[in-house]
């Protein structure tokens, strides 16, 4: 790699330059993807102030009054640095409508960053084009992520079966489908599931990515808006303690293996194969009651990778990062290091 500028810590450039730092105008190589309920104004701006991007998710305001409001917030709280918005299409179309009607809110606020998951934002194009908009999909397969840069998206986001939350039907790892994609890719990748330590970031920019996405490992940074008694559930939690469900339903979702999860998994083997005979069991209103506000962690999907053993502790957003840093610097520096030698 080569010498860049330094900070206070020698260890530490003061940029990390990749064509998705480069795209975003931001400092780090590190995305905070969208985590619905979690991904609030405060934690997205935390990741801003930190160096990275984070995503608003649009689906977790209630109102589009509320979710105006959430863009307010997040602009003060960054100190009116660019923030982005997730944009979630779901497979089932609930609320997908909504989500044109968001992202016109979005960009009326100044917002010119965003993540879509989901279906194919084929919809959406229209308007992010017009209003000169970056746009970064997320998906789980190499002839997706063909298919979008095809589309026109600014860049893709690959996730491996690793990935905590909703990782879609693919079954290969993170860093096999990164080996793949970047054989046919001319857009700006990043890659996500699994990612939690500074040594992964350096392997994914060796590999050839521009940058990670990580999620779990930020679920319980001081700024994330849930009860303690989760965030504590969070740090006890091992790379063992999660498990994928729905997989016969092809709405895979991994989650951490608490009651609610187990009893998911025990409908699903015994042959429930549409989402109503779940019940609340799987409602995301649920998960947001009782695990994140009142902190029954036993309750709720709560969506989560193996990552999370990285989670060690209740600390601030800013502390992560630092972390990640220099974990990172250390890997690139022995790689340096073996090169010379």
């Amino acid at each position: 790699m080569n010498a860049r500028p330094m900070s206070a810590d020698t260890s530490i450039p003061e940029r990390w330059p990749t064509r998705l730092t480069e795209l975003l105008g931001i400092r780090w190589p590190m995305l905070l993807g969208g985590m619905m309920w979690l991904s609030d104004a405060r934690l997205v701006a935390a990741m801003v102030r930190a160096g990275g991007m984070g995503f608003l998710t649009a689906r977790s305001s209630r109102t589009d009054g509320d979710f105006r409001q959430a863009l307010h917030e997040c602009r003060h709280l960054s100190g009116e640095q660019p923030f982005g918005v997730n944009l979630t299409l779901s497979r089932r179309g609930s609320g997908n409508d909504a989500m044109t009607t968001r992202l016109k809110i979005a960009l009326q606020e100044g917002v010119r960053v965003f993540e879509t998951a989901g279906l194919p934002p084929t919809e959406l194009m229209p308007h992010f084009r017009e209003a000169g908009a970056i746009v970064i999909h997320k998906c789980a397969h190499v002839r997706h992520a063909l298919s979008a840069q095809a589309m026109g998206v600014n860049a893709v986001t690959l996730v491996g079966m690793e990935e905590g939350g909703h990782p879609g039907s693919n079954q290969l790892p993170t860093f096999l489908n990164g080996a793949l994609a970047l054989e046919q890719l001319r857009i700006p990748l990043a890659l996500g599931g699994g990612i939690g330590h500074g040594r992964q970031i350096a392997a994914a920019l060796a590999l050839g990515a521009d940058a990670v996405v990580m999620g779990s490992v930020f679920t319980s940074a001081l700024e994330t808006p849930a009860h303690d008694a989760y965030k504590q559930r969070v740090v006890a939690t091992d790379a063992h303690g999660t498990r994928a469900v729905l997989g016969s339903l092809g709405d895979t979702w991994r989650v951490i293996d608490n009651e609610n999860a187990r009893k998911v998994a025990a409908l699903e083997q015994a042959g429930a194969r549409t989402h109503a005979e779940f019940g609340l069991l799987i409602s995301g209103e649920r998960t947001q009651a009782l695990a994140y506000q009142a902190g029954q962690h036993e309750e709720g999907m709560l969506s989560m990778g193996p990552a999370v053993d990285f989670a060690r502790a209740v600390e601030p957003v800013a502390k992560i990062i630092q972390r990640l840093q220099k974990e990172c610097m250390q890997a690139s520096t022995r790689f340096q290091r073996m090169l010379v030698q």
